[in-house]
C-alpha cells in the first residue's frame, strides 16, 4: 500500500527539495526554455499587440524572465513564481517579480498572456487540479504550455489514469503532444476535470525524464 503525502509533506520530501531541473535554464540555446517548449517565449510577446505579460510556474532561478527583460518593452510584466525562489542574490530588472510561493494554494492577480511550466508539474502534488486552475489565468487569447507525464497520474488503486485524464484535458480544450510530453491551451476558460485529488506518492522513481518524480493519485 503506497502511501500518500499531503501538500505539506510533499514540499518538504527530497525528490522536491532535490529538484534542479529547471532552476537554472537559459531563455534560448541547448539547455533552454525555446527548446523545452519549441517556441521562444520573447518573440512570441513581442508578435503580439500591446506590451504583454509572461507567468513562469516553477521558474527556479528565474533566469529565463531575468534574460527576457532585457529583450522585451519595460512596460511588460514579467512573474516567476517557485517554491524556493532564486538561491542567491539576482539582480533583476523592475518589471520582474521573483514571488516564493507554493502552487498548491498561489493565485495571481491578474490574467497572462504566456504562462509557462517547464518540467514543473513533475514535481507537484494535484496536477490536474492545477492545471484547471491555470485555464481561468490566461487572457482571452493567451498561450499555457507545460510538460506532463501521463505516467505519472494514478488511480486510487495504483492504476494508470492516463488515458481518462488525458481524455478530459482534451474535452477541455488542451492539446497534448505525447513525443515532446507538451501540453497547450489556448484562450482563458473555465475548467474542472472530473477528479478528486487524493496525494502524492515520492517513491514512484525516475519518470522520462530520468530525475525522481511525483506520482498523483486520485478518485
Amino acid at each position: 500500500m503506497v502511501t500518500l503525502l499531503d501538500d505539506d509533506e510533499l514540499e518538504r520530501s527530497p525528490v522536491v527539495a532535490n529538484r534542479a531541473m529547471n532552476r537554472e535554464r537559459a531563455l534560448t540555446g541547448v539547455n533552454s526554455y525555446a527548446r523545452e517548449l519549441g517556441l521562444d517565449p520573447v518573440q512570441w510577446l513581442l508578435d503580439r499587440p500591446g506590451h504583454g505579460s509572461w507567468l513562469d510556474l516553477c521558474s527556479g532561478e528565474g533566469l529565463a524572465l531575468t534574460m527576457a527583460a532585457g529583450r522585451l518593452p519595460a512596460a511588460t510584466v514579467l512573474t516567476g513564481v517557485d517554491l524556493v525562489g532564486p538561491l542567491g542574490p539576482r539582480h533583476v530588472a523592475p518589471n520582474v517579480q521573483l514571488i516564493v510561493a507554493s502552487l498548491a494554494d498561489w493565485a495571481p492577480q491578474q490574467p497572462y498572456d504566456l504562462i509557462t511550466c517547464v518540467h514543473g508539474l513533475h514535481y507537484l502534488g494535484d496536477k490536474l487540479g492545477l492545471l484547471g486552475r491555470t485555464a481561468g489565468w490566461l487572457s482571452p487569447d493567451g498561450l499555457f504550455l507545460a510538460q506532463l507525464d501521463p505516467a505519472s497520474l494514478r488511480r486510487v488503486d495504483g492504476r494508470s489514469l492516463a488515458k481518462p485524464a488525458l481524455a478530459a484535458l482534451r474535452a477541455a480544450g488542451f492539446e497534448y503532444q505525447p513525443r515532446q510530453h507538451l501540453l497547450t491551451l489556448r484562450g482563458r476558460r473555465s475548467v474542472r476535470l472530473p477528479f478528486d485529488y487524493l496525494g502524492a506518492d515520492t517513491t514512484a522513481g525516475p519518470n522520462y525524464t530520468g530525475q525522481p518524480a511525483a506520482a498523483s493519485y486520485y478518485g
